[in-house]
């Protein structure tokens, strides 16, 4: 007996046994829509068998209705340059003899490269939406429809910041998506991509939402919504779909060490793809607003450290002099719990809504600070670069802490371009256990700044088993929680 025939008598045993019945009571059943469950009872015809078995969902009327909307598309890039800088080689010159000899091009004649990724069509007169990267440095864009039209787009726009570009074709009557709401997605849920790895065009992949809200250390304020769908290159621009049909994200990114699929994959929300969009489509660039800090997460430790309840908000690290933020009176150890109204889960909830609205647009911060909460209106200025999201690092005091400090010399202060602070000199215990390292600077211990050492000291004995130390490391500053036992 062959592997796939043992195969299917196991199945075929495995069925007759569910059903609890006897010889005679398998029965072959017609394919059932997504969703509908199938019983065990069903399958014997007995109404006192055991529990429902699920069937998984069938996505062919979803790609039969929304495949033709998604579009292949090929890039012209524009030329590198060569090894030899580009220059043009003169026939005297004694390479241009081997390059002529061998008959290989001229280091000004380098052929252009190439590149290819996935898009889809948001309107019938021909716009799409595609990837920033899919389409950077093009000289020619080519859209590739499933009825093998092939048409030259123009580049309406592009977004480097969000990974977003629209482009446009001339055509009428074209097959478009339906666009969902990326709020509305659920961790667990069913998702299909439709787009072209590898080349491959209109391939199909499935999978489940596996989060929401991922911050990825690139250094943009996206809050990804991770999959685990397979994508490969060439996916890029590609839409994600939820089991309605809806476009809930364009797929953006993976996360792999071989560069190919390793089971995280990441799309943009479409929520911020359509306001991007629109933004390109009637102004050709993107207008947003900022307020000029620097921010973190709030772990368990740093929220018993400033009392609050449970973790989430962000942070803030550092506030820029002459910064919105500052003129409104943001202060580095606050924690914004909302904006508008909307609550802060985590920070790049926060990079993301402030992002969203237009500079010169007023906001209302819920703030925590020193055990009570508080509204600030900030007007938000015009942002250059995204808002940054600072890692969680360690440092802080001698004695419980498990540091040694100093004092800081005033040209050293000078140099820091800081005011006050200790410098840790070498890293113990519980500050080793945070991270904290040599070379830190100790600025402040639960939102109080620290002058001296023995402030350090002080501001320590009265934290408590938790305390949270505003350090300077490098350039940056960032909040670490110690945990003191």
């Amino acid at each position: 007996m062959t592997a796939m025939k043992k195969t299917a008598v196991a199945v075929a045993v495995a069925l007759a046994i569910g059903a609890g019945a006897g010889a005679g009571a398998f029965k072959v059943f017609q394919p059932v829509h997504a969703g509908t469950q199938l019983t065990s009872a069903a399958i014997s015809g007995d109404a006192a068998q055991a529990a429902p078995l699920v069937v998984l969902p069938d996505f062919s009327v979803l790609v039969d209705r929304y495949g033709p909307a998604v579009v292949n598309i090929s890039v012209t890039q524009k030329q590198q340059k060569t090894a030899f800088g580009g220059r043009k080689l003169d026939p005297n010159d004694p390479f241009f003899e081997f390059f002529r000899h061998f008959g290989l091009p001229m280091p000004d004649s380098a052929p252009p490269s190439r590149g290819q990724g996935s898009g889809f069509i948001v309107g019938s007169d021909g716009l799409i939406l595609t990837n920033a990267h899919v389409v950077a440095n093009a000289e020619e864009v080519t859209v590739k429809l499933t009825d093998r039209r092939e048409f030259k787009a123009k580049i309406v726009g592009s977004d480097p910041q969000t990974d977003i570009a629209v482009l446009r074709i001339e055509a009428k009557d074209l097959p478009t998506v339906r666009l969902g709401d990326s709020k509305q997605a659920r961790v667990g849920e069913w998702v299909v991509a439709i787009g072209s790895p590898f080349g491959f065009e209109n391939t199909v992949t499935s999978g489940i939402v596996s989060a929401k809200s991922r911050a990825l250390p690139d250094g943009t304020y996206v809050p990804f919504i991770q999959t685990d769908v397979a994508v490969n290159p060439g996916n890029s621009g590609g839409p994600l779909f939820n089991l309605k049909g809806e476009v809930i994200g364009i797929n953006s990114q993976i996360y792999s060490s071989t560069g190919g699929y390793q089971g995280l994959s990441f799309a943009i929300p479409i929520d911020m793809a359509v306001k991007i969009k629109d933004q390109l489509v009637e102004n050709g660039k993107v207008s947003r607003g900022r307020i000029g800090v620097t921010i973190q997460e709030v772990s368990q430790p740093l929220a018993q450290s400033f009392g609050l309840d449970k973790a989430g908000g962000a942070l803030v690290s550092t506030v820029e002099p002459g910064s919105p933020a500052e003129k409104a009176g943001i202060q580095s150890g606050d924690v914004i719990l909302s904006i508008n109204g909307q609550p802060i889960s985590r920070s790049i909830d926060l990079s993301a809504r402030v992002a969203e609205l237009r500079p010169g647009t007023k906001a209302t911060l819920g703030v925590w600070r020193t055990g009570t909460s508080r509204d600030l209106e900030v007007a938000l200025g015009d942002a250059k670069a995204p808002v940054k999201v600072a890692a969680t690092g360690g440092g802080e005091d001698s004695g419980r802490l498990g540091l040694a400090v100093r004092p800081l010399q005033k040209d050293e202060l000078r140099q820091l371009q800081i005011d006050g602070g200790v410098l840790v000199e070498d890293v113990s215990g519980p500050a080793a256990q945070a991270g904290l390292r040599p070379g830190d600077v100790v600025l402040s211990v639960n939102g109080k700044p620290v002058k001296s050492v023995d402030e350090l000291r002080m501001l320590t004995a009265k934290g408590g088993k938790h305390v949270a130390l505003l350090i300077k490391r490098d350039d940056a500053r960032l909040f670490v929680p110690v945990e003191i036992g």
